[in-house]
């Protein structure tokens, strides 16, 4: 749309239909806050000084919101600095998405959760499948909507040395879709389709990007699948992405009760990984840790939990879920991640909404108490009419009178 030899008049003329497109997609899809916001920053004093190849950057960061009208953010950085050099827009949505109504907020990192225990036995729950990831992305490289093939490739090769120190701690290997590194030079990590394929079915590789419209606009999806792997660890609990929405998704999954595991080993791997040299994660003073999407600042941090809600999810979705655990704090998803069904079971992935102007050792723990809290609505929908047990109660205790009627119906009908 723009270009770096158009004339102030060109550029003028761009900028009105750029408003005109935004009012015009507003009208339907109101909670768009790329174009809520784009419109009024291009006739800002910050905008107008900004250089034609700025111009430029901006229209990437928010063409995703352009062409996707029903997008709720519509916009990712293309770069690390991005967030400060646009602020008049970036500063605006990402205070609405997050909920900061003062405009002051600034990020605290602190991963100190004290003697808290967070076993969900303690919640009536066996094991279950857990994750927490966090998004990170290197100072000194764009961010992945902004990389071209060969800065895709070189990011994965910079990488490799911080596998290998990563692998002399916690073993492991890496697995790469990177046909070859340029140059007749051979990649060998290169894995073949299948074994692609199938370390997708085991959620340790994430899907093809090119089939997300989102991530297509925002260039991120762009290249594939040159700069895209993991590397999984011997026993199989951490993984780290490269080459996904953020350079990387460094991440803990375990099935287990404690959701503390997860959560201590993640910040025992981001240790290490910090510490090797040459690594330094992009931050920001305001936002925290820096990622391509705004919904993702500050902590980066996604903590999530398969978890049986088969009363919620009886229609066959997750609908009644989502209106259950909006009020929670709650983010709902399908087992395979966003956009993916729900279990057969009834299975669904809950995890904390909130990212940004929140503690990382807080985001676990509304994870655990969203866990009850959402039980406790599951459970009152199995419950009989005749039952007399406290509403706040995870089960039936066993001087109920529905255990008692149950007990009977059931000697009746031997």
């Amino acid at each position: 749309m723009f270009s770096e030899d158009m004339s102030p008049e060109t550029r003028e003329k761009l900028v009105e239909e750029l408003i005109g497109t935004c009012e015009g997609i507003l009208v339907e899809n109101p909670g768009n806050r790329c174009c809520t916001y784009a419109k009024d920053y291009v006739s800002t004093e910050e905008f107008k000084s900004l250089s034609n190849e700025d111009v430029i950057t901006f229209w990437k960061c928010i063409k995703t919101g352009i062409d996707n009208p029903d997008s709720g953010l519509g916009c990712y950085a293309m770069t690390p600095d991005d967030y400060s050099k646009f602020g008049g827009f970036f500063d605006k949505v990402i205070r609405n998405y997050h909920g900061d109504t003062t405009g002051e907020k600034k990020h605290e990192t602190d991963w100190n959760t004290g003697d808290t225990d967070y076993d969900v036995t303690k919640l009536g729950q066996e094991e279950l499948s857990m994750r927490v990831r966090v998004g990170r992305n290197l100072i000194g490289f764009n961010l992945p909507g902004a990389m071209d093939k060969n800065e895709r490739i070189k990011f994965e090769r910079r990488m490799l040395p911080a596998f290998e120190q990563l692998k002399e701690k916690y073993g492991g290997d890496i697995y790469s879709l990177t046909p070859d590194f340029g140059d007749d030079v051979a990649n060998p990590n290169f894995i073949t389709d299948e074994k692609y394929n199938e370390l997708v079915k085991a959620h340790v590789m994430f899907k093809d990007m090119a089939a997300d419209p989102y991530l297509n606009s925002a260039g991120i999806s762009g290249d594939w699948p040159h700069g895209r792997g993991c590397w999984q660890s011997e026993d199989k609990m951490r993984i780290i992405w490269f080459g996904e929405e953020d350079q990387l998704r460094i991440m803990c999954m375990k099935k287990g009760s404690n959701l503390l595991e997860v959560f201590t080993n993640l910040n025992e791997m981001l240790t290490t990984v910090e510490a090797i040299e040459g690594i330094v994660f992009a931050k920001d003073a305001s936002y925290g840790y820096v990622t391509s999407c705004p919904s993702n600042l500050g902590t980066g941090m996604r903590a999530s939990v398969h978890i049986k809600i088969p009363k919620l999810t009886a229609d066959g979705s997750d609908a009644k879920a989502k209106e259950v655990c909006k009020p929670l704090g709650l983010a709902v998803r399908g087992t395979g991640g966003e956009h993916t069904p729900i279990g057969a079971d009834g299975t669904v992935d809950i995890s904390p909404s909130g990212r940004l102007f929140i503690k990382e050792s807080d985001i676990i723990g509304k994870l655990y108490e969203g866990i009850e809290k959402l039980m406790a609505v599951e459970n009152k929908l199995s419950r009989s009419p005749l039952c007399t047990c406290p509403e706040d109660s995870n089960s039936c205790v066993f001087s109920c009178p529905s255990n008692r009627f149950d007990s009977k119906r059931s000697l009746g009908s031997a």
